[in-house]
């Protein structure tokens, strides 16, 4: 007796979605440095091969893997996105809440949108639950059955947030594997938070998936509180985005962007205060980007001190000089650029956001 699964024809799906991840991944591979291209590329090996993430299989097998994928991206490089074919239905790959409407009754979900400098991203993963909260519908994935070179463990889309547990396991291990100097002992802080009191990688192999798990609340707080963000207009934002990709426009407005999410009323650092998550807040201020680490200094003092005391009032007190100063950057950027759209001149716009924030960017 054939499965609703074998009816629904979910191999051939797979197959389109992952063409169009080859198509994006050869179009926009040269987007990223030579060691970020490796760590993606890393990632994407393991994924394929079903690795944990901590397992390095021998170099010259990867090598090879490498050196295929880079030979089938070649001759995707001038390809067009194809539509998903779907029931006798045929949607553009963009098209999420179309394809979605037939994938999810048989427990799929479809996710295709624009990553960081404009990068198509796709991807095919099960279904595990679903849930509301504060009004938002949280879909939390499972196996992914497709996926490009982007390990990315949440997105808001359509006012949906989406979980994928796969890339969030792998995306944790490289946030400690790759920790940097300045953030070792806050990930010690809060591996021992989370019981890891030795921190030998034996530990920390054994208890990732229960860790991984437990920080899911984060990405989703994260993605809450930029659905929630009425500061920094969502249509305001994608413009600049558009209008000035891979720039360091962009890496500003995006880091601002996180920041509202990460510091406003419901987004990730009040709900770690609320529920007294010090792991989490650990692992926050261990994995800070060094750009936000300038934008948002506060944190990194308050932690420190929040080390010797547990004074979650320090943290609190923090997030809200956090919020104050994102949301009066985000106000400069977004009143410079309609200035400049008034005037048709984003050259202008440039000039200025590098002129307002200068001593931003020098730091």
């Amino acid at each position: 007796m054939m499965s609703k699964y074998d009816m629904f024809q979910i191999d051939d799906i797979t197959d389109q979605v992952l063409t169009n991840c080859n198509i994006a991944d050869s179009r926009h591979a040269g987007l990223y440095s030579i060691c970020g291209l490796a760590l993606r590329l890393r990632d994407l090996y393991k994924w394929e091969n079903r690795l944990d993430p901590w397992i390095e299989n021998d170099p010259s097998e990867v090598l090879k893997w490498i050196g295929d994928k880079e030979e089938a991206w070649e001759k995707l490089a001038e390809k067009e996105f194809r539509d998903i074919r779907l029931m006798g239905c045929r949607f553009d790959p963009f098209d999420v809440k179309g394809i979605n409407e037939i994938l999810e009754p048989y427990g799929f979900i479809y996710g295709g949108g624009y990553a960081r400098s404009l990068k198509p991203s796709f991807y095919l993963a099960a279904l595990e639950t679903k849930k509301e909260i504060n009004h938002i519908t949280v879909f939390i994935l499972g196996r992914e059955l497709a996926r490009d070179l982007l390990t990315i463990p949440a997105m808001s889309q359509d006012n949906c947030i989406y979980i994928r547990k796969e890339s969030a396991g792998l995306f944790l291990w490289d946030q400690i594997f790759y920790v940097k100097k300045s953030g070792r002992y806050a990930l010690r802080f809060g591996l021992k938070a989370y019981g890891l009191k030795n921190g030998t990688p034996e530990d920390l192999h054994r208890n990732l998936h229960r860790i991984a798990a437990d920080e899911i609340d984060t990405y989703i707080y994260h993605e809450l509180g930029e659905l929630r963000d009425t500061v920094f207009d969502r249509n305001t934002w994608h413009e600049i985005i558009a209008a000035f990709p891979h720039t360091p426009i962009e890496l500003l407005t995006r880091t601002i962007k996180d920041l509202l999410a990460d510091t406003g009323k419901y987004g990730t650092l009040p709900h770690i205060v609320r529920e007294r998550k010090t792991a989490s807040l650990a692992f926050y201020v261990a994995f800070l980007e060094s750009f936000t680490k300038v934008l948002f200094p506060q944190i990194g003092d308050a932690f420190q001190n929040f080390t010797q005391n547990n004074d979650w009032k320090l943290i609190e007190n923090a997030v809200t000089q956090g919020y104050q100063s994102a949301k009066s950057r985000a106000e400069t950027i977004i009143g410079i650029y309609r200035a400049g759209r008034e005037k048709d001149d984003m050259e202008w716009v440039k000039n200025e956001i590098a002129k307002r924030f200068k001593s931003c960017f020098q730091r």
